[in-house]
């Protein structure tokens, strides 16, 4: 796991990670009152940077940009 950044009610997350073939990825998770289980289908896609994975997930997840602008420095 390269980064996990949380929405702001905590109750989901989007992991940036890499895999061994050098890929990136990315997977947003929710937890209602269980484990945390992946939603929206977006670990499978591969990117060639952590840089394009984060920007992918800021164009489908939809309260990722607003936590991330919201973040300290």
């Amino acid at each position: 796991m390269l980064a996990t950044h949380g929405s702001a009610e905590g109750d989901r997350c989007v992991d940036i990670f890499s895999r061994p073939d050098k890929t990136f990825g990315f997977a947003q998770l929710k937890r209602d009152t269980g484990p945390w289980t992946p939603i929206g289908g977006f670990a499978d896609l591969c990117l060639l940077t952590a840089a394009k994975a984060l920007g992918a997930a800021k164009e489908r997840v939809n309260w990722l940009s607003a936590v991330l602008e919201a973040a300290p420095g």
